[in-house]
């Protein structure tokens, strides 16, 4: 019995290689060469391309947001904002104690607790750098045309 099985999977398995192995042959065949064009254009991968010159969106109500999970979009330009590990310029408006004068949204509570869950009295070194998660927005045309739709329980 045992034999017989392993003479079947045996079988099996070859027809199926060489079925397999058939494909890349039919594929070789196509006469008709892809053209590629790159999103960085014909610049060589060593090279960087110049920068865009792209316009922060100024000051608008906050974006919906397009999936549950998304952290919320910057609704202001951030030109000339620092973020180091000692100075974080979103905080001069966006911390608990100075939302409510500047009309800020507040931090978080999410921002202020460690991977395990634990409650810090400041934010988490893992939520410091505000831009790491949140963007602001820009001028810029997409690069590629997108389907995207947005989650149905937010539409």
């Amino acid at each position: 019995m045992k034999k017989t099985i392993r003479k079947f999977l045996t079988l099996t398995l070859t027809a199926g290689m060489l079925v397999l192995g058939a494909a890349p042959v039919a594929q070789a065949a196509d006469p008709a060469p892809v053209k590629l064009q790159a999103l960085r254009g014909g610049t060589p991968v060593d090279q960087d391309n110049a920068p865009g010159t792209f316009r922060q969106e100024r000051d608008h109500r906050p974006a919906d947001r397009d999936f549950v999970q998304q952290p919320p979009l910057i609704p202001h330009t951030i030109a000339g904002y620092q973020i180091t590990k000692n100075m974080n310029k979103c905080m001069d408006c966006h911390s608990f104690a100075k939302a409510g004068a500047s009309g800020a949204v507040k931090v978080s509570v999410t921002h202020f607790k460690t991977r395990e869950g634990q409650e810090l009295d400041n934010i988490s070194p893992r939520r410091y750098f505000c831009t790491q998660c949140h963007v602001a927005q820009t001028d810029a045309r997409p690069l590629v045309e997108s389907t995207f739709q947005r989650a149905r329980g937010l539409q």
